[in-house]
């Protein structure tokens, strides 16, 4: 049942990469004004979700000091494969001019990496419970709108045109699936492994919301503005203690 659960989880994760159809109907301007309260209700999610559902359930299934240790690592994972993204990137920019493409295929790749591990954060989850499967499924889908619209906006910078980026945005959306698949099945190996990847996931969105968004939400310097991005943050970490509760009861 829980491959089920996995494939379809993943699936509608996947189908978000089509998110860039935005750019069809709103202008630009638009489109930025939505970002931001998109970004500060991700950001709250994917710390709810960390916080709140992934690290309490793994410290109960492996005490602790492992589901701490684990979180770590995911931590300094987040930063090793961003690190790498960024020196192609820079590197890209300084060799090739105003040759884009590669920036747009380096996108695309770490794209896919990243889907890869939401689907092995999704399918840890469902193999954890429905509860946690939920929840995990909710910070994702709310973390990847305004990071495929992202995605798809870079693409369109690279050069590419707008319905073959949307196309290459889904095909990397569906490294997820695979994600998902991979690890429910290589979970069924290893007794216990779900509880020291819902530990790691917690890393890696706890790095995501301190290295990427907060620093985004820092660019707002507008006092309303701020208030509203501090009322999103915690409407979404609400959400998913509230999903998390109803769930578990």
């Amino acid at each position: 049942m829980a491959l089920f659960e996995i494939v379809a989880a993943t699936l509608f994760v996947s189908l978000l990469s089509l998110l860039g159809i935005v750019f069809f109907f709103f202008d630009k301007k638009r489109v930025e004004a939505l970002m931001m309260p998109l970004v500060g209700f991700s950001t709250g999610a994917i710390l709810g979700a960390a916080f709140f559902d992934l690290l309490p359930e793994s410290i109960g299934a492996v005490g602790a000091p492992g589901a701490l240790a684990a979180a770590f690592v995911g931590v300094i994972c987040a930063f090793v494969m961003e690190k790498v993204v960024h020196l192609h990137h820079h590197h890209h920019i300084d060799h090739e001019g105003e040759h884009k493409h590669p920036l747009g295929m380096l996108t695309m790749a770490g794209d896919a990496f990243h889907n890869f591990f939401d689907g092995v954060a999704i399918s840890a989850g469902f193999i954890a419970g429905m509860p946690v499967g939920i929840t995990t499924t909710v910070a994702v889908i709310f973390h990847e709108i305004p990071h495929e619209i992202g995605n798809y906006s870079l693409l369109l910078y690279s050069g590419y045109e707008r319905k073959a980026a949307l196309r290459f945005n889904f095909l990397t959306g569906l490294s997820a699936v695979a994600g998902g698949v991979l690890f429910y099945f290589f979970a069924a190996q290893v007794k216990g492994l779900e509880a020291w990847a819902l530990a790691f996931t917690a890393g890696t969105f706890i790095y995501i919301a301190a290295a990427d968004l907060f620093p985004e939400l820092h660019k707002e310097k507008d006092v309303r503005g701020s208030l509203l991005q501090l009322a999103c943050v915690l409407i979404g970490a609400a959400l998913i203690l509230a999903i998390s509760h109803f769930m578990a009861a």
